[in-house]
């Protein structure tokens, strides 16, 4: 099972925090460099991060939505440049903010190519979404997990929905039990 474990690849890490205040969107994209704000396409103005990689969305409100983050860490660094940038302006910035993970998506691979329609009987209709002709992957919702999983007939597998990264080590490790007692792993 540890060979699974290591198939696993943190692929974005979204999560949010506040400003607590209101903020005029206008005003910051005049003044601060490398940020796109088009109210007309989409309501927050966009900062982007380079090192490391990732787009904070900053909301009139004061919320802040941080996405492309590839682990919780660079998360957290991510709005904290972010905000240095909104001090460097004379705002009044949370020192430590709270930052709320709100979705892990992680990638991994079982490693033998896999028959969905057998998977949808086995693991039951009512956990399972499986519609071919509309999408090429089986959603897997079980009770058990705190995660969505969706399996490709390849073998490969994303999880979402986690908030930290053991979400997905413990959905991997249960879809392939679950598999091998049905007896649908090569």
């Amino acid at each position: 099972m540890g060979d699974l474990i290591e198939t696993l690849s943190v692929e974005n890490v979204v999560g949010s925090t506040a400003l607590e205040q209101e903020l005029d969107l206008e005003s910051l994209a005049d003044d601060l460099d490398g940020v796109s704000y088009n109210p007309d396409q989409f309501p927050g103005l966009i900062s982007r991060t380079e090192d490391p990689a990732a787009a904070s969305l900053i909301f009139r409100s004061g919320k802040v939505v941080c996405t492309g983050a590839s682990s919780t860490t660079d998360l957290k660094e991510a709005v904290e440049l972010t905000f240095d940038k909104l001090r460097r302006l004379g705002l009044e910035v949370p020192e430590d903010p709270a930052v709320t993970v709100q979705n892990i998506v992680t990638s991994g691979d079982l490693g033998t190519r896999l028959n969905l329609n057998a998977i949808a009987i086995g693991f039951g209709l009512e956990a399972v979404e499986y519609e071919p002709e509309q999408f090429p992957g089986l959603v897997y919702r079980s009770d058990e997990l705190d995660v969505v999983v969706l399996l490709f007939g390849s073998g490969k597998l994303v999880i979402t929905g986690g908030s930290q990264p053991s979400d997905a080590e413990d959905a991997i490790e249960a879809v392939q039990a679950r598999l091998s007692d049905l007896g649908l792993l090569d």
